[in-house]
């Protein structure tokens, strides 16, 4: 009787660890591993200088001394709206001037909210008017999320909003458009380096960086030269001074926050090659 017993117990012993292991498996984590947590990405775009012009601000410098740098990095198009629309949508629309136009509800802003993933577009100088109607230094052509679907999503916020995000609840996806002075399209270099000094060292002082986040700094455009070279920063915490001489585009910059975000890839970002070589 006590052998008929301890057989019994042994087999609810087993069948108890069998559940176990099946339940760790159905998780995708192992027992007493906590999963990683999420990646923060930031995404700031500049306005109308070469690379060259962006690195005679003394900021930008050091940032490409210390970071990543894409040195054959190129914008797809000129003006600025082609260049937008190409960051967030993988495709230029047909567009070949800063006019507005309605377009589909094809974009990375929609990608992420189908998804799940939190984001937000932080912008600069936009009131109470509106995404398409606030006065400018806030300039709606440098606010590609107002083009699709014809308004504003919920996620396009005053930049004034960010520090409390920061400092609380941060999206996994930040995108951040200056004014037209801070960007560098109405001002001089020294005007827009400063204001990246400010900008970066905030986001660079939150803990959503500073836990294997990426901050990401291109420029839409060059100053209007066939050859449309512009600079393109990886800021990261776990990585120090790279250059790579891959070719890139827009599309890859924008096929490599849909890899980091999970999310699939839109148009021509999908054939594009991601800036892996420079992001952890």
């Amino acid at each position: 009787m006590v052998s008929i017993i301890k057989v019994t117990l042994n087999i609810k012993w087993l069948a108890i660890w069998a559940l176990l292991v099946t339940a760790a498996g159905c998780t995708g984590v192992e027992p007493g591993n906590a999963a990683a947590p999420p990646r923060h990405v930031f995404l700031i775009v500049m306005e109308n200088h070469s690379a060259a012009e962006a690195l005679s601000g003394p900021f930008v410098a050091s940032l490409a001394a210390q970071y990543g740098v894409a040195a054959d990095y190129h914008a797809v198009a000129h003006p600025s709206v082609p260049n937008y629309l190409a960051l967030t949508s993988g495709q230029t629309w047909g567009s070949v001037d800063d006019s507005y136009r309605v377009l589909p509800r094809s974009d990375l802003g929609d990608q992420l909210s189908a998804a799940g993933v939190s984001w937000k577009a932080y912008m600069e100088g936009l009131g109470p008017q509106g995404c398409l109607k606030s006065p400018v230094p806030y300039d709606p052509g440098h606010n590609p999320f107002a083009f699709y679907g014809g308004a504003c999503p919920t996620n396009v916020v005053p930049l004034s909003a960010q520090a409390a995000d920061l400092a609380g609840t941060t999206p996994r996806f930040s995108w951040i458009t200056p004014d037209r002075c801070h960007d560098g399209h109405d001002c001089p270099v020294a005007t827009s380096d400063a204001w990246l000094r400010q900008e970066v060292g905030t986001i660079t002082s939150s803990r959503a960086w500073s836990s294997n986040g990426v901050l990401f700094i291109t420029w839409d455009e060059d100053d209007g030269s066939s050859d449309n070279h512009v600079l393109t920063l990886v800021v990261a915490p776990s990585t120090g001074h790279r250059v790579s001489s891959h070719p890139y585009n827009h599309y890859s910059l924008l096929a490599t926050v849909e890899d980091l975000m999970g999310v699939g890839r839109l148009a021509n970002a999908a054939q594009a090659s991601p800036l892996s070589d420079l992001t952890p």
